[in-house]
C-alpha cells in the first residue's frame, strides 16, 4: 500500500494551533431546588488553541457593549460550545466566553473564541 498525502483542500490554510492548551468548562446550577445559585462547572474538552490578535473593532465594541475581552483564541471546530461557557487556559486563568464565531476559509474547520476575564479568578475559580 503507498503511502497518501491527507486531504487538504486547495488555497486553504492550515491551522497550527501551536499556542496552548485551553479547557473547556460547561456552567450549570449546582444548588439544590429553593437555594441561591452555585455554579457548578462541567468538563466538555481540552482543546489546543492558536493566538489570534484583539482587533481594536472588537476591542471598541466589547467597551461599548461594558465587557472587557481580554483574549481571542483560535480552536479546532467542535459542537456544544457556547457563549457563557468557561475556558481555562494552562496558566490556570479563568475566562467566561463572549462570543463564539465559526471561520471560513481555513483548515481544519475552526472558531474564534472570544474571552473575558473572570474577577473570582483570584479568589479559586473553576
Amino acid at each position: 500500500m503507498s503511502w497518501k498525502a491527507p486531504y487538504r483542500p486547495r488555497g486553504e490554510i492550515t491551522q497550527a494551533y501551536n499556542d496552548g492548551v485551553v479547557e473547556l468548562y460547561a456552567v450549570s446550577d449546582g444548588a439544590r431546588p429553593g437555594y441561591q445559585p452555585v455554579e457548578k462547572p462541567t468538563f466538555k474538552a481540552r482543546l489546543r488553541y492558536e493566538e489570534r490578535t484583539l482587533g481594536i473593532q472588537r476591542a471598541y465594541l466589547a467597551k461599548q457593549a461594558q465587557a472587557e475581552v481580554e483574549r481571542v483564541l483560535r480552536t479546532p471546530r467542535i459542537r456544544g460550545v457556547g457563549a457563557r461557557d468557561i475556558a481555562v487556559t494552562e496558566d490556570g486563568r479563568t475566562y467566561r466566553i463572549d462570543l463564539v464565531q465559526s471561520t471560513d476559509g481555513v483548515f481544519p474547520p475552526s472558531m474564534d473564541l472570544t474571552l473575558i476575564r473572570l474577577e473570582q479568578d483570584e479568589e479559586g475559580g473553576v
